[in-house]
């Protein structure tokens, strides 16, 4: 039942080494660090994750309420609310979303003008609104474990 959790925590722990640009640019080079950073990201830590979600999605489990026609509405609403707002900031973001570098700059134009952290704000939503649409324990523990990262 639990099986998803290992590609999650996988694909999250590669996403959160992504974050140590400096680190990897000292150790390779500002090229080899921006290449690490890109690959430990959008290559192993976002799809692992996503395969994670994909599998506490179809893992047998008990639903926490009954589904009505309001609550996937209400989902729908909130993954498309988080997609636009993540939409947002990546085009705030441009190349740096994708290829992190040591001589970027805090953006503060756009949406990082109001939301600081637009992209995960816009994951919260999303992670929402998955768990009012498919309300089994499993997503809503996958859920949780995407909102504490």
């Amino acid at each position: 039942m639990f099986w998803y959790l290992i590609p999650l925590l996988i694909g999250f722990s590669f996403n959160s080494a992504s974050a140590f640009t400096t680190y990897f640019s000292r150790r390779l080079g500002e090229r080899g660090g921006r290449l690490v950073c890109m690959v430990l990201r959008d290559v192993l830590g976002i799809p692992v994750w996503v395969i994670g979600y994909i599998l506490a999605a179809r893992a047998p489990s008990t639903l926490f309420f009954n589904r009505a026609v309001i609550s996937s509405t209400l989902g729908w609403l909130l993954i498309l609310a988080g997609a636009a707002i993540i939409f947002i900031g990546l085009l705030s973001l441009r190349w740096r979303a994708a290829t992190p570098s040591v001589q970027d700059t805090l953006v503060r134009q756009g949406l990082y003008a109001h939301i600081r952290h637009p992209l995960y704000s816009g994951m919260v939503l999303e992670l929402m609104g998955l768990t009012l649409l498919i309300p089994t324990l499993t997503i809503l523990v996958a859920c949780l474990l995407g909102v504490l990262w």
